[in-house]
């Protein structure tokens, strides 16, 4: 499969991002139980909004495409194909809008828990945008909210589904 290319502004753009980002220490938090007694619940970075949502702001996005919108939708965990619209400016929204799976995959979270994999997929799950270049308020704001949804919701594991 051959492999995507960006056009070379973008690849100078991309090297000078990642050579200003600070070199961290990844945290890692070992489960507290078996994953098969696990609440999981998904975020995905696709821009996804239920259709009775309002959608991510793009126009904000259009104005200045280094900004994105820091703000965060619920899903149900019964959210389906044709239930979302996808406003992310910076990736193609067919293949979300065709299967959701593609970019929020509950049908799979929950082939897992039937299966015995998981213990229950979690009442709801988040979406962000993914370019998020100064995601300062996102970390200040709206990340809180989700972290504490989760917990008031026994999600014991978060899966990050970057699109």
């Amino acid at each position: 499969m051959a492999q995507p290319q960006v056009d070379f502004a973008t690849g100078q753009v991309l090297k000078a991002w990642i050579e200003r980002e600070p070199k961290r220490e990844i945290p890692w938090t070992p489960l507290s139980k078996p994953l098969s007694r696990c609440t999981v619940a998904i975020v995905s970075s696709a821009g996804l909004a239920l259709t009775s949502d309002q959608p991510f702001d793009q126009e904000g996005e259009r104005r200045n495409p280094w900004w994105g919108d820091p703000s965060y939708r619920v899903l149900p965990r019964g959210t389906r194909t044709g239930d979302v619209t996808i406003s992310h400016l910076h990736i193609s929204s067919e293949p979300g809008l065709e299967d959701l799976d593609s970019v929020l995959p509950l049908t799979r979270l929950q082939e897992l828990a039937t299966q015995g994999v998981i213990g229950a997929v979690a009442p709801s799950h988040y979406s962000i945008m993914g370019f998020l270049l100064k995601p300062q308020e996102m970390l200040e704001r709206s990340l809180p909210r989700i972290i504490e949804s989760l917990k008031t919701e026994g999600v014991d594991l978060a899966l990050l589904v970057p699109v």
